[in-house]
């Protein structure tokens, strides 16, 4: 039986793979973008600030929390949402990680 894709590349390949296929939706990154600028932890204003139906933003939040990049507290009869400061840096120093040894020498 042959191998699959993923067992050919290392974890760390892997690990950012899932992270980009994640965060390659414009929508996530709006998610991400108004939740990052927030002063604590949000609730139930985003779907009025992103303007997508409520269960479609559900699914981007557990896309996003799938990667553990939020966190969601539940609030009474609401789920809150912050960012993941550990994980966020955890992916920046991975970029910069990446950026920082590709050399470049390409044409």
């Amino acid at each position: 039986m042959g191998i699959t894709k993923t067992q050919i590349f290392n974890k760390k390949q892997n690990d950012l793979a899932v992270v980009f296929k994640v965060l390659a939706n414009p929508a996530r990154i709006a998610i991400l973008e108004y939740i990052s600028k927030q002063e604590a932890c949000i609730c139930n204003d985003i779907v009025d600030e992103i303007g997508l139906a409520q269960p479609t933003i559900s699914q981007h939040l557990k896309e996003l929390k799938s990667i553990d990049l939020i966190s969601g507290e539940i609030a009474g009869k609401k789920v809150c949402y912050c960012i993941n400061l550990k994980k966020w840096s955890a992916i920046q120093e991975t970029l910069n990680s990446f950026f920082n040894t590709t050399k470049t020498n390409c044409c």
